[in-house]
């Protein structure tokens, strides 16, 4: 099974790509999901809900979902919680969707979807596309076991407007870069050296498996994943901030 993200300035473009992802042959409604922030609730609780479901859920989202695209015939709507974004609608959740299989119990009105997301995208991205998110930036993402299928879905999201994952991991950390450097304890131009490793320790701090996590706590799968530099001090001390830098986002939502 192969995964293909994109991540929207604008939730139009990504509402396009989303509709034409459905009608590109490998893909079809259940294996293209749509994610978008600040959904407001009054307009989430205006959406029909079908019994056993929360207000917010439903398949018919025309409205909320900025109407320009309309719900595809066998796919699913969900009002779900990410932690530190608040509300999203994921829409086109469906049995092929992330790997989940369409079982929305337990993440549908109010459950964290971080690790849901983690079964179908690389876990060392998940982080990327919540902070996406939580700049009210828009997610699709799209599956399918066929390879054909997987390059013309990026050509579909590169025509839209989608920046890769690769370029927002990239600006994120340019964005951090100037003040890390002023809070590492060293001799000047020693952070060059070390920034590849540092780096990479702060992003494991962001990763699912290790979030909340000391680096005692972690030792074992850090070293399966990152046996080559775990041990470095540039690294843990990256964790370190990594760490702290997540557990802040959470506590001030933004």
């Amino acid at each position: 099974m192969g995964t293909i993200a994109g991540i929207f300035n604008s939730r139009n473009e990504a509402e396009v790509a989303w509709s034409e992802l459905q009608r590109t042959a490998g893909f079809g409604g259940d294996n293209v999901v749509l994610l978008a922030p600040g959904t407001p609730t009054r307009e989430l609780d205006a959406v029909p809900s079908d019994e056993g479901e929360q207000p917010g859920m439903g398949s018919a989202i025309g409205g909320v979902v900025g109407g320009a695209v309309g719900l595809a015939a066998g796919s699913v709507a969900a009002n779900l919680i990410l932690p530190g974004v608040g509300s999203i609608i994921a829409v086109g959740l469906g049995a092929g969707a992330l790997g989940i299989g369409g079982a929305l119990a337990g993440v549908a009105g109010g459950g964290a979807i971080e690790n849901q997301l983690s079964g179908g995208l690389p876990k060392d991205e998940i982080f990327f596309y919540e902070d996406a998110l939580r700049q009210c930036r828009t997610v699709v993402i799209a599956t399918s076991t066929a390879d054909r299928a997987i390059e013309e879905g990026r050509a579909v999201m590169e025509r839209n407007g989608a920046e890769s994952i690769d370029a927002a991991r990239e600006k994120w950390w340019i964005g951090l870069r100037d003040s890390e450097e002023e809070q590492y304890d060293a001799p000047a131009g020693e952070f060059v050296s070390h920034e590849s490793r540092y780096r990479c320790g702060f992003e494991a701090a962001l990763h699912p498996d290790f979030r909340g996590k000391s680096q005692e706590a972690a030792a074992g799968k850090l070293r399966e994943l990152y046996p080559d530099v775990c041990e470095d001090d540039a690294f843990r001390r990256g964790y370190n901030r990594g760490r702290a830098y997540y557990e802040n986002r959470q506590k001030s939502g933004s």
